[in-house]
Protein backbone atom coordinates (compact mmCIF):
# COMPACT_ATOMS: atom_id res chain seq x y z
CA UNK A 1 0.00 0.00 0.00
CA UNK A 2 1.21 3.34 -0.68
CA UNK A 3 2.08 5.97 2.08
CA UNK A 4 -0.21 9.09 2.12
CA UNK A 5 2.52 12.39 3.62
CA UNK A 6 1.13 15.78 4.86
CA UNK A 7 3.79 17.85 5.02
CA UNK A 8 3.62 21.91 5.17
CA UNK A 9 5.20 23.52 2.64
CA UNK A 10 7.17 25.44 4.76
CA UNK A 11 8.96 22.52 6.49
CA UNK A 12 9.82 20.84 2.88
CA UNK A 13 11.44 24.36 2.19
CA UNK A 14 13.49 24.42 5.71
CA UNK A 15 14.90 21.29 5.39
CA UNK A 16 17.21 22.36 2.99
CA UNK A 17 19.55 24.14 5.07
CA UNK A 18 22.62 24.66 3.05
CA UNK A 19 22.65 27.85 1.44
CA UNK A 20 24.41 26.17 -2.07
CA UNK A 21 24.63 23.04 -3.08
CA UNK A 22 26.83 21.07 -5.87
CA UNK A 23 25.15 20.18 -9.25
CA UNK A 24 26.37 17.92 -11.96
CA UNK A 25 25.70 18.26 -15.76
CA UNK A 26 27.26 15.63 -18.26
CA UNK A 27 27.86 17.08 -21.82
CA UNK A 28 28.93 15.07 -24.32
CA UNK A 29 32.49 15.62 -26.17
CA UNK A 30 32.99 17.14 -30.28
CA UNK A 31 36.27 16.02 -30.86
CA UNK A 32 38.41 15.44 -33.90
CA UNK A 33 40.56 12.15 -34.15
CA UNK A 34 43.46 14.15 -32.77
CA UNK A 35 41.46 15.09 -29.55
CA UNK A 36 40.06 11.62 -29.28
CA UNK A 37 43.55 10.55 -29.17
CA UNK A 38 44.56 12.64 -26.65
CA UNK A 39 41.47 12.30 -24.52
CA UNK A 40 41.70 8.43 -24.42
CA UNK A 41 45.04 9.24 -23.59
CA UNK A 42 44.76 10.84 -20.23
CA UNK A 43 41.89 8.15 -19.63
CA UNK A 44 44.85 5.80 -19.64
CA UNK A 45 47.35 7.45 -18.10
CA UNK A 46 45.14 7.81 -15.10
CA UNK A 47 43.98 4.08 -15.34
CA UNK A 48 48.11 3.25 -15.45
CA UNK A 49 48.17 5.97 -12.10
CA UNK A 50 45.03 3.69 -10.15
CA UNK A 51 47.12 0.18 -11.49
CA UNK A 52 50.44 1.22 -9.94
CA UNK A 53 48.88 1.97 -6.49
CA UNK A 54 47.17 -1.30 -6.48
CA UNK A 55 50.56 -2.71 -7.49
CA UNK A 56 51.98 -1.01 -5.17
CA UNK A 57 50.01 -1.70 -1.97
CA UNK A 58 50.06 -5.82 -2.82
CA UNK A 59 53.47 -5.30 -2.58
CA UNK A 60 53.68 -3.78 0.38
CA UNK A 61 51.23 -6.49 1.70
CA UNK A 62 53.38 -9.52 0.81
CA UNK A 63 55.83 -8.20 2.40
CA UNK A 64 54.19 -7.27 5.54
CA UNK A 65 54.63 -3.78 5.37
CA UNK A 66 52.07 -0.89 6.08
CA UNK A 67 50.08 -0.19 3.05
CA UNK A 68 49.45 3.39 1.59
CA UNK A 69 45.83 4.15 2.49
CA UNK A 70 46.16 7.97 2.44
CA UNK A 71 46.83 9.92 -0.50
CA UNK A 72 49.71 11.89 0.93
CA UNK A 73 52.32 8.76 1.18
CA UNK A 74 51.08 8.13 -2.53
CA UNK A 75 51.49 11.49 -3.66
CA UNK A 76 55.26 12.01 -2.42
CA UNK A 77 55.56 8.73 -4.49
CA UNK A 78 54.73 10.75 -7.62
CA UNK A 79 57.77 12.89 -7.42
CA UNK A 80 60.04 12.43 -11.27
CA UNK A 81 57.28 10.27 -12.21
CA UNK A 82 55.50 11.09 -15.73
CA UNK A 83 52.46 9.15 -16.75
CA UNK A 84 51.98 10.58 -20.91
CA UNK A 85 50.37 13.59 -20.62
CA UNK A 86 48.62 13.69 -17.12
CA UNK A 87 49.33 16.37 -15.19
CA UNK A 88 50.47 16.25 -11.53
CA UNK A 89 47.12 17.70 -10.01
CA UNK A 90 45.17 15.07 -11.97
CA UNK A 91 47.86 11.78 -10.82
CA UNK A 92 46.87 13.59 -7.17
CA UNK A 93 43.35 13.07 -7.99
CA UNK A 94 42.98 9.64 -8.76
CA UNK A 95 45.26 8.73 -5.45
CA UNK A 96 42.55 10.51 -3.74
CA UNK A 97 39.87 8.57 -5.10
CA UNK A 98 41.70 4.98 -4.02
CA UNK A 99 42.39 6.35 -0.76
CA UNK A 100 38.23 7.42 -0.24
CA UNK A 101 37.35 3.98 -1.60
CA UNK A 102 40.17 2.35 0.84
CA UNK A 103 38.92 4.19 3.46
CA UNK A 104 35.28 3.37 2.73
CA UNK A 105 35.65 -0.30 2.43
CA UNK A 106 37.38 -0.36 5.79
CA UNK A 107 34.49 1.67 7.31
CA UNK A 108 31.68 -0.81 5.94
CA UNK A 109 34.09 -4.24 7.40
CA UNK A 110 34.28 -2.07 10.74
CA UNK A 111 30.36 -1.86 10.72
CA UNK A 112 29.73 -6.03 9.37
CA UNK A 113 28.99 -4.60 6.39
CA UNK A 114 30.49 -7.33 3.32
CA UNK A 115 32.73 -4.80 1.63
CA UNK A 116 35.87 -5.01 -1.20
CA UNK A 117 39.24 -3.12 -0.75
CA UNK A 118 39.91 -1.93 -4.28
CA UNK A 119 42.09 -3.77 -6.19
CA UNK A 120 40.85 -4.22 -9.70
CA UNK A 121 42.83 -2.86 -12.35
CA UNK A 122 40.93 -0.19 -14.95
CA UNK A 123 42.05 0.30 -18.24
CA UNK A 124 40.47 3.75 -18.44
CA UNK A 125 39.44 5.99 -15.43
CA UNK A 126 37.97 9.08 -15.16
CA UNK A 127 40.52 12.16 -15.24
CA UNK A 128 38.78 15.23 -12.80
CA UNK A 129 40.24 18.67 -13.28
CA UNK A 130 39.86 21.26 -10.49
CA UNK A 131 39.37 24.76 -10.25
CA UNK A 132 42.60 26.40 -12.19
CA UNK A 133 42.90 23.28 -13.99
CA UNK A 134 40.52 24.11 -16.81
CA UNK A 135 39.23 27.18 -18.97
CA UNK A 136 36.17 27.73 -20.27
CA UNK A 137 35.29 30.04 -23.23
CA UNK A 138 32.01 30.06 -23.98
CA UNK A 139 31.63 26.16 -25.85
CA UNK A 140 35.18 25.08 -25.98
CA UNK A 141 36.83 24.10 -22.86
CA UNK A 142 40.75 23.63 -22.17
CA UNK A 143 41.85 20.53 -20.34
CA UNK A 144 45.08 20.74 -17.98
CA UNK A 145 48.15 18.94 -19.43
CA UNK A 146 51.35 17.84 -17.98
CA UNK A 147 53.83 20.62 -18.06
CA UNK A 148 55.42 20.57 -21.29
CA UNK A 149 52.80 19.06 -23.61
CA UNK A 150 50.63 21.00 -26.43
CA UNK A 151 47.27 22.79 -25.29
CA UNK A 152 44.40 20.44 -25.28
CA UNK A 153 40.91 22.20 -26.22
CA UNK A 154 37.39 20.44 -26.53
CA UNK A 155 34.41 21.46 -27.97
CA UNK A 156 31.35 20.39 -25.84
CA UNK A 157 28.14 19.24 -27.69
CA UNK A 158 26.02 21.92 -26.08
CA UNK A 159 25.85 24.66 -23.40
CA UNK A 160 26.67 24.25 -19.66
CA UNK A 161 23.28 24.93 -17.64
CA UNK A 162 25.28 26.43 -15.26
CA UNK A 163 26.79 30.50 -14.89
CA UNK A 164 30.80 30.02 -15.71
CA UNK A 165 31.47 31.24 -12.35
CA UNK A 166 30.23 28.91 -10.06
CA UNK A 167 31.72 25.40 -12.04
CA UNK A 168 34.47 24.00 -9.79
CA UNK A 169 35.23 21.07 -11.36
CA UNK A 170 34.90 19.42 -14.44
CA UNK A 171 35.59 15.33 -15.24
CA UNK A 172 36.53 13.57 -18.40
CA UNK A 173 35.06 10.18 -18.44
CA UNK A 174 34.56 7.46 -21.67
CA UNK A 175 31.08 5.43 -21.81
CA UNK A 176 30.88 3.29 -24.78
CA UNK A 177 33.31 4.44 -27.14
CA UNK A 178 31.69 7.87 -26.41
CA UNK A 179 33.80 10.87 -24.31
CA UNK A 180 31.37 13.14 -22.00
CA UNK A 181 32.08 15.79 -19.69
CA UNK A 182 30.87 15.69 -16.09
CA UNK A 183 30.54 19.82 -15.16
CA UNK A 184 30.32 20.34 -11.15
CA UNK A 185 28.89 23.82 -10.27
CA UNK A 186 28.02 25.07 -6.57
CA UNK A 187 24.48 26.75 -7.47
CA UNK A 188 22.61 28.59 -4.47
CA UNK A 189 19.29 26.88 -3.35
CA UNK A 190 16.61 28.50 -4.55
CA UNK A 191 13.94 29.76 -1.85
CA UNK A 192 10.69 30.38 -2.04
CA UNK A 193 8.34 32.07 -0.19
CA UNK A 194 5.72 29.66 0.75
CA UNK A 195 2.90 30.51 3.38
CA UNK A 196 2.72 28.05 6.46
CA UNK A 197 -0.89 27.10 6.06
CA UNK A 198 -0.47 26.01 2.65
CA UNK A 199 0.03 21.41 2.87
CA UNK A 200 0.79 19.36 -0.03
CA UNK A 201 -0.46 15.61 0.00
CA UNK A 202 2.02 13.65 -2.02
CA UNK A 203 0.92 10.19 -2.92
CA UNK A 204 4.23 7.60 -3.45
CA UNK A 205 3.64 4.92 -6.62
CA UNK A 206 5.15 2.37 -8.72
CA UNK A 207 3.49 3.42 -11.60
CA UNK A 208 2.77 6.69 -10.92
CA UNK A 209 6.23 7.51 -8.59
CA UNK A 210 4.74 11.10 -7.37
CA UNK A 211 0.97 12.05 -6.96
CA UNK A 212 1.01 16.10 -5.63
CA UNK A 213 -2.13 17.49 -4.65
CA UNK A 214 -2.37 20.81 -3.22
CA UNK A 215 -5.51 22.52 -2.77
CA UNK A 216 -7.61 22.49 -5.80
CA UNK A 217 -4.32 21.78 -7.73
CA UNK A 218 -2.63 18.73 -8.70
CA UNK A 219 0.09 17.42 -10.56
CA UNK A 220 0.76 13.32 -11.31
CA UNK A 221 4.18 12.18 -12.75
CA UNK A 222 4.20 8.81 -15.02
CA UNK A 223 6.18 6.51 -14.84
CA UNK A 224 4.90 4.49 -17.85
CA UNK A 225 7.87 5.92 -20.47
CA UNK A 226 10.62 4.49 -18.13
CA UNK A 227 8.95 1.01 -17.28
CA UNK A 228 8.33 0.25 -20.93
CA UNK A 229 11.74 1.21 -21.53
CA UNK A 230 12.86 -1.03 -18.83
CA UNK A 231 11.23 -3.95 -19.84
CA UNK A 232 12.12 -3.40 -23.79
CA UNK A 233 15.85 -3.19 -22.26
CA UNK A 234 15.29 -6.53 -20.51
CA UNK A 235 14.04 -8.38 -23.94
CA UNK A 236 16.95 -6.78 -25.65
CA UNK A 237 19.36 -7.99 -23.18
CA UNK A 238 18.01 -11.73 -23.14
CA UNK A 239 18.04 -12.00 -27.22
CA UNK A 240 21.50 -10.92 -26.86
CA UNK A 241 22.77 -13.26 -24.59
CA UNK A 242 21.13 -16.34 -25.58
CA UNK A 243 22.78 -15.63 -29.17
CA UNK A 244 26.07 -15.08 -27.77
CA UNK A 245 26.28 -17.57 -25.30
CA UNK A 246 27.45 -20.25 -27.29
CA UNK A 247 30.32 -18.31 -28.26
CA UNK A 248 31.70 -16.67 -25.25
CA UNK A 249 35.18 -17.80 -24.68
CA UNK A 250 35.74 -20.63 -21.58
CA UNK A 251 37.45 -18.98 -18.16
CA UNK A 252 41.03 -17.86 -19.13
CA UNK A 253 41.04 -18.02 -22.83
CA UNK A 254 41.18 -14.75 -24.66
CA UNK A 255 38.05 -13.30 -27.01
CA UNK A 256 38.08 -13.04 -30.15
CA UNK A 257 37.17 -10.03 -32.28
CA UNK A 258 33.56 -10.92 -32.70
CA UNK A 259 33.00 -11.45 -28.89
CA UNK A 260 34.88 -8.25 -28.15
CA UNK A 261 32.60 -6.55 -31.32
CA UNK A 262 29.73 -8.19 -29.11
CA UNK A 263 30.52 -6.62 -25.48
CA UNK A 264 31.48 -3.08 -27.28
CA UNK A 265 27.70 -3.51 -28.95
CA UNK A 266 26.45 -4.80 -25.19
CA UNK A 267 28.12 -1.51 -23.83
CA UNK A 268 26.60 1.01 -26.07
CA UNK A 269 23.14 -0.58 -25.76
CA UNK A 270 23.86 -0.42 -21.80
CA UNK A 271 24.81 3.54 -21.92
CA UNK A 272 21.91 4.57 -24.70
CA UNK A 273 19.19 2.71 -21.81
CA UNK A 274 20.69 4.47 -19.01
CA UNK A 275 20.94 7.59 -21.26
CA UNK A 276 17.31 7.26 -21.99
CA UNK A 277 16.16 6.67 -18.64
CA UNK A 278 18.42 9.61 -17.18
Amino acid sequence: MARFLSVPLAILANMCSAQKVHRTARIALRTTPAQRRRCYGLLRSAGDVWAWVIDCNRALREWHCPRWPGSRPCAGELTGTSFGELSRTCAEDVLKGYSTAFFEAARRKKAGVRAGFPRRKRALFPVRFRYGCFCLDGSRVRLGVARGAPELWVRLGRAVPYPSESIRSVTLVAEAGRLFLDVTAEVPVTRGDHHPARVAGIDLGIIHPYAVMAGDEGLLVSGRAIRAEERLHLEDTKRRTRKAAAKAPSRGQRGSRRWRRYRAARRRAEARHRRRVR
